[in-house]
């Protein structure tokens, strides 16, 4: 078995595979809903925003996070309804969007939504590059849940405490930067057939921060206690295979494939994720079958065929984990049966249950009335989405939606106000914070549409981001022919936005050897921003001899500045040149912090 044969059988081992079911009417619009969902992560987008933003309540903000600290921050997610961006949840959702456009890429693609999906992805991970600001420092989380909550204020408004935290070799925190390094190495894979540069990139994040997670080991709410309250990490063995995993699915390497196998039992590997059902033999093939028992385990109880130990479901058909938030649960529960759905139809399996053998179709199936019950096939007829359907919750625990946008109201809204004259009016959100993910329904299928009610009816980013791989799947499956979606284009090689730099080029000598002629090519590198740019990193292609003046990083064709230059000031410039016999180099911008 080669090493890719055996990567697939792992939960993340994916590519875009056959699976066939009858095709049915639809009775609802799985694309309308795919789309609604990036419109939620434009809405939580923090930072500088860029010209193409649909969501157009949401305006710049946090343009100064980090600056406490030395350390630019911005950028990245707002966590939920609140202002806080907690490393763990977005890193989490980001390794789910990555994983749903790997798996669903064909799907995505023909519904002309793949622009859209990566720019969400890349939101999160120029984020966590900045982040990521040495091998052994991750900083997690921008603001403090505890004051942020004492405030309903909007974004561009905040005036609450937006101090950083940071992970470090004395204060570690493996759950973080395990969940950090799968996110970056998941979207490796994913912006591969698009940049190839940028995969590079975040390949190179990805491994320092699981060599980071596995040497200094420890809990990440240990060392960012204020997060304890909000996202406990339950222990990090789980975080610390999941990134492994992603790492040999990106890299073909051997070593992490060997690290998730002899650490199966150790860290519990056996008891959690799932594996493809697609055995060849192999030296692992034992371990992994231990894996894929878990995934069987898993499935059948969701789909209540496990010996009485089901997953509990409502009334109304949905499954049931606890009282706060339950939709995220669902959510991402109906994306893994989904893609488990897929691997048991490649692989010609069928899942054998304690109370019988399921076919991958009835897999899928069940995954498709859980979508159904969030867009309103439920006891309740109300979508749980928000803005889809003629139904939805109209009071969502979220300060943007709940509060006029600056556009309507330019003068600043106080956090007394934001209590008195937003938070507790009866009337529907100004504001339709489209394709949000509510907490939803309690036990009994019953929901109050109430602003206090944050229990059901805030949204969060990790509720949300399964939804994309769920959707793309059932539309390709159930949809409704009829959808179309302007396409969006791809991101490109370099940041979001107008480049921060000039190149100039020129000859500035020209030589024979023999016949053959050589020339001496200056780039000039001219900042044009107004800003301050530190971290500039540019790719330089078709090279084909030396160059001198900038410093070679471990990408392919990329270089940074030399160490002596950490910043390029506005209007300033620096220049390197390069030999070769061939016309001019590409050069253009790959990343850079203002």
């Amino acid at each position: 078995m080669n090493k890719f044969d055996v990567g697939a059988l792992l939960i993340l081992l994916v590519g875009v595979l056959a699976f066939q079911a009858a095709i049915v009417v639809a009775e609802f619009n799985y694309g309308e809903a795919l789309d609604m969902t990036f419109m939620f992560f434009e809405a939580q987008r923090s930072g500088k925003l860029p010209s193409d933003q649909r969501v157009k309540w949401r305006r710049d903000s946090g343009l100064k996070d980090g600056s406490l600290q030395g350390v630019d921050l911005v950028g990245g997610y707002y966590d939920a309804g609140d202002h806080v961006k907690f490393g763990l949840p977005m890193a989490f959702s980001v390794t789910m969007l990555a994983w749903g456009t790997i798996e669903y890429r064909k799907e995505i693609t023909n519904l002309n939504q793949m622009g859209h999906t990566l720019w969400a992805i890349r939101w999160g991970t120029d984020y966590f590059i900045k982040a990521h600001t040495q091998p052994n420092v991750l900083w997690g989380q921008v603001g403090d849940g505890d004051s942020d909550h004492y405030f309903w204020e909007r974004a561009e408004d905040m005036t609450t405490p937006r101090t950083a935290y940071k992970l470090d070799q004395n204060h570690p925190g493996s759950d973080l930067a395990g969940e950090t390094a799968a996110a970056l190495a998941a979207a490796a894979i994913a912006f591969k057939p698009y940049s190839s540069s940028y995969s590079d990139l975040l390949l190179v994040h990805a491994k320092q921060l699981f060599t980071f997670a596995d040497s200094f080991r420890g809990l990440y709410d240990d060392s960012i206690q204020c997060a304890k309250q909000f996202y406990t990490s339950s222990g990090y063995s789980d975080e610390l295979l999941w990134a492994a995993t992603w790492l040999f699915r990106a890299t073909g390497e051997e070593q992490y494939l060997k690290y998730v196998v002899d650490n199966a039992v150790y860290m519990g590997g056996t008891g959690c994720r799932c594996a493809k059902p697609s055995f060849k033999g192999g030296a692992h093939t034992s371990t992994l079958k231990q894996y894929q028992a878990k995934a069987d385990y898993f499935a059948c109880a969701c789909l209540q065929k496990n010996d009485g130990y089901n997953v509990h479901l409502t009334p109304g058909g949905l499954m049931y984990v606890r009282d706060w938030n339950n939709l995220q649960y669902a959510s991402a529960a109906s994306f893994l049966l989904a893609v488990y759905s897929d691997y048991l139809s490649a692989a010609n399996a069928k899942l054998n249950c304690p109370d019988g053998q399921i076919q991958p179709q009835e897999v899928v199936h069940f995954a498709k009335s859980q979508a159904d019950y969030i867009l309103g096939k439920n006891p309740k007829s109300m979508s749980y989405l928000v803005g889809y359907g003629p139904k939805y919750p109209v009071h969502v625990h979220h300060r943007g939606a709940s509060i006029a946008s600056i556009s309507s109201i330019p003068s600043l809204v106080s956090c007394v106000d934001g209590f008195e004259d937003w938070y507790r009016r009866p009337e529907a959100d100004p504001n339709v914070v489209y394709g949000a993910l509510v907490g939803g329904p309690d036990q009994n299928d019953d929901f109050n549409d109430d602003r206090s009610n944050y229990e059901q009816t805030e949204p969060t980013l990790s509720g949300t981001a399964p939804l994309v791989g769920l959707f793309s799947k059932l539309e390709s499956l159930y949809g409704n022919t009829s959808y179309h979606h302007q396409e969006t284009p791809l991101p490109s090689p370099k940041s979001p936005g107008v480049s921060p730099v000039k190149f100039l080029h020129s000859i500035t000598n020209t030589w024979n050897v023999g016949k053959t002629t050589y020339h001496r090519h200056k780039v000039i590198i001219k900042n044009i921003s107004g800003k301050p740019i530190a971290d500039l990193k540019v790719a330089v292609e078709d090279l084909t001899g030396p160059l001198w003046g900038l410093s070679p990083v471990p990408i392919k064709n990329t270089y940074e500045l030399p160490q002596w230059l950490k910043v390029l000031n506005p209007g300033a410039d620096c220049s390197f040149v390069y030999i070769q016999q061939a016309p001019q180099a590409k050069v253009s911008v790959l990343s850079y912090h203002f």
